[in-house]
């Protein structure tokens, strides 16, 4: 079976504006798979080499900017260094929460006993920012939208471990096991001489929303792109809404549960707050 081409949600003369799937690294690894700029170079033939603006870690699915030639990339590249951009995470995290939404400025350091990993460090480390907002309640589960201030590696990852509510799945920072609807759906049975597949065996973050300045300098528009949920993302928060009613309240805005199912833009929790 011929292998899925890579979304590609916008594309003008400079950039283009893709949906990640999780699993796919942004540059070359040790698992000696085709990294995104190859797929997608197989997969459009541009007339120059596509080149990274930003990052995401290869196990996040989302949106992601990348620029079609070296003056794109340079003009992106200074306005992501001068915070001129948005950006908006969905995660799901361990549960209940303490609070409903918060600013997180805890310094981030890379950890000296584990080269792969991020750790807070007020000395050593340097200025992060994730402003937060709980979006639903699932009881043992809740979903949060996390807009990255700063961009440092694993920010929202180490930001909410280090608060202690974790992705729902991260290896590095949390848990690993899968998320089973067995755990949530009361009287579940399982199909008889077979094993229960789980709701999502992956890291439990996306990145949805971006929102950036497109055209020419002089008349550039700022525009809002959202990166469609992947089906099992998807299922999670529709399964976790219907099966924990009796946990939790659920969504705080229905609102927000179509818009994201829909794909389409969500509040910025800093524009929430002001």
């Amino acid at each position: 079976m011929a292998k899925k081409n890579i979304d590609i949600l916008f594309e003008d003369d400079q950039i283009l504006v893709i949906n990640k799937p999780s699993g796919t690294s942004v540059t070359a690894d040790r698992s000696g798979k085709a990294d995104i700029l190859q797929l997608l170079t197989k997969q459009l033939a541009p007339s120059e080499p596509l080149r990274l603006v930003h990052r995401l870690d290869k196990e996040t699915s989302g949106i992601l900017l990348i620029a079609k030639h070296k003056d794109a990339q340079s003009r992106y590249s200074r306005l992501f260094a001068k915070r001129k951009v948005q950006k908006l995470y969905l995660a799901v995290v361990n549960g209940p929460l303490a609070y409903t939404g918060g600013s997180i400025k805890d310094p981030i350091a890379r950890s000296q006993r584990n080269p792969r990993a991020m750790h807070i460090h007020p000395r050593l480390g340097k200025p992060a920012h994730t402003i937060w907002k709980q979006l639903a309640d699932f009881g043992e589960l809740s979903l949060v939208a996390a807009q990255i201030v700063t961009g440092r590696t694993h920010q929202i990852r180490i930001h909410f471990s280090h608060r202690t509510m974790p992705l729902a799945i991260d290896p590095i920072y949390g848990a690993s096991n899968p998320l089973m609807l067995s755990s949530f759906k009361y009287n579940y049975r399982q199909k008889s001489g077979q094993d229960e597949p789980p709701m999502i065996d992956r890291l439990t973050l996306h990145a949805y929303q971006l929102t950036i300045p497109t055209g020419a300098e002089d008349t550039e528009v700022m525009k809002t792109f959202v990166a469609p949920l992947d089906k099992k993302f998807a299922a999670v928060i529709k399964l976790l809404t219907k099966h924990t009613a009796n946990l939790a309240d659920g969504f705080e805005n229905d609102k927000n549960m179509q818009n994201i199912l829909s794909a389409k833009p969500l509040i910025y929790p800093s524009d929430a707050a002001e």
